[in-house]
């Protein structure tokens, strides 16, 4: 479960160290990418993307609901993601595992994932089985049937991955904390998986509720990528969910309590005995992908990844070669997203080395970049490192369906996605300093601190629970 974007991937192939020169970008990108998307709409609101890509005689469908853990009433969180998990419980039509079990007997591969602004279901197969995946997953839009017996060992499943993911994981437990603590007023401050007090309570009733709120055609996007043409499926989309009636109760955009302006700086400190290696992470608040004029997003991407996507960005030479003070440092950018989101730094203090000593580093490395452009050649190489990474990425249809349905769903478009390259391209040094000197500012952040903690008491304590 995790927010899905762009930048994902391109930080994992960053690692790979995958870097080319300009004219192999441009022969890599006519030998590999994809056909220009189509789009179109059905009559009751669907959205649909189509991606032509005739590498392989397959085709991944992705349905996208404009519904995630931000749109839950408060006192509901992990609503979102618990439905996520109810939706494979079956319809009248078809009983619980028979979706599962078709899929898996062709050989085909499916899931699911929540995040806080969507939720989304695929299925990758041969595209001669599309259309009885087409209807499986309209039949489960509107035909859930959910019942207590298999509602209430399911939120048994959620809570026990609760205590996977969270309740035993200190990492996963700071950044729990410091969300909460970045988000005052808006609800990207709620755990995508919920409070644990609150998944309790979960039940039958909340799940239709929400279910039958939110799922319908004019509130999703489906996403098509794969050996096919818009043309070839548009009947079969017509057929499978041109019939499902919209829900006229969804209100065209979605608002929510949006954050006041940050007064100040905030720490948070989570102490756990199980911690090995300290770390320290900072969140600041600013402005997503949608809320961002197009070059400030695309500046806020170029400056994560100066700063911090791999061994030759600023945080890692300036932690862990130069000085060295820390044995990991990074930074990301969380661009895809309705309401303003996070930019993170985060580091692992060599043993020894106090936490005010790898924040230092860190604000100066922040300051040089707020007060002087960055070299035109380092400026330039990052740039074809992250177009070189994008048209790479291509390669899996499954990401790109990912990209196109997060995108479209968080309220951008194909258009956007297809101008990316250039809007990292035109990115200036000027753009990258101004990013780092308006949204860097201390007061817009949150720092979490995750230190061992050596207490008798506390380590008893632990013990008892587990």
């Amino acid at each position: 479960m995790m927010m899905i974007s762009r930048h994902h991937i391109v930080r994992a192939l960053a690692a790979l160290g995958l870097l080319l020169a300009p004219a192999a970008i441009h022969t890599a990108a006519a030998q590999t990418a994809p056909q220009r998307p189509s789009t179109f709409t059905l009559s009751n609101g669907l959205s649909v993307i189509v991606i032509p890509d005739r590498r392989t005689p397959v085709v991944t469908q992705m349905i996208w609901y404009k519904v995630g853990s931000a749109d839950e009433t408060p006192g509901k969180s992990g609503l979102a993601h618990f439905l996520e998990h109810l939706m494979f419980k079956g319809t009248s039509a078809h009983p619980a595992g028979e979706f599962s079990q078709l899929v898996a007997r062709i050989g085909g591969n499916e899931n699911a994932f929540t995040s806080y602004d969507y939720t989304a279901y695929y299925q990758r197969v041969s595209r001669d089985k599309l259309a009885a995946m087409m209807e499986f997953e309209a039949d489960r839009m509107t035909g859930l049937v959910l019942k207590d017996e298999n509602v209430l060992p399911e939120r048994d499943v959620v809570l026990e991955e609760y205590n996977m993911r969270v309740g035993n994981s200190p990492d996963a437990r700071l950044t729990e904390q410091i969300m909460a603590a970045l988000y005052l007023n808006h609800p990207y401050g709620r755990p995508v998986i919920g409070w644990h007090q609150e998944i309790e309570k979960l039940n039958r009733e909340d799940a239709l509720a929400f279910y039958k709120r939110f799922y319908a055609p004019n509130n999703a996007t489906l996403v098509i990528a794969g050996d096919v043409s818009a043309d070839e499926v548009r009947p079969m989309i017509e057929a499978a969910y041109g019939k499902i009636p919209p829900q006229p109760a969804i209100p065209p955009q979605r608002i929510r309590p949006q954050e006041p302006e940050p007064a100040g700086p905030r720490t948070v400190t989570l102490a756990d005995p199980r911690v090995e290696q300290p770390s320290l992470r900072r969140y600041y608040l600013v402005p997503s992908s949608v809320t961002a004029t197009p070059a400030q997003g695309a500046a806020l991407e170029v400056l994560a990844q100066l700063m911090g996507t791999g061994s030759n960005s600023l945080l890692y030479r300036a932690l862990v070669v130069d000085k060295p003070l820390a044995v990991s440092a990074g930074s990301w950018y969380q661009g895809t997203g309705v309401d303003p989101t996070q930019f993170g730094i985060s580091a692992s203090p060599k043993p020894g080395v106090e936490f005010p000593q790898v924040e230092q580093a860190i604000d100066e490395v922040i300051a040089k970049l707020a007060a002087d452009p960055v070299p035109a050649e380092e400026l330039e190489r990052i740039k074809t490192q992250m177009i070189a990474q994008a048209i790479y990425a291509q390669d899996s249809q499954t990401t790109l369906a990912r990209w196109y349905g997060a995108a479209v769903t968080v309220g951008l478009s194909v258009d956007d996605i297809r101008a990316w390259p250039d809007r990292i391209r035109a990115v200036t040094a000027e753009q990258v300093r101004d990013a780092a000197r308006t949204w860097l500012e201390k007061k817009r952040s949150v720092t979490g601190y995750l230190i061992k903690d050596t207490s008798a008491t506390t380590a008893k304590r632990e013990e008892k629970r587990s």
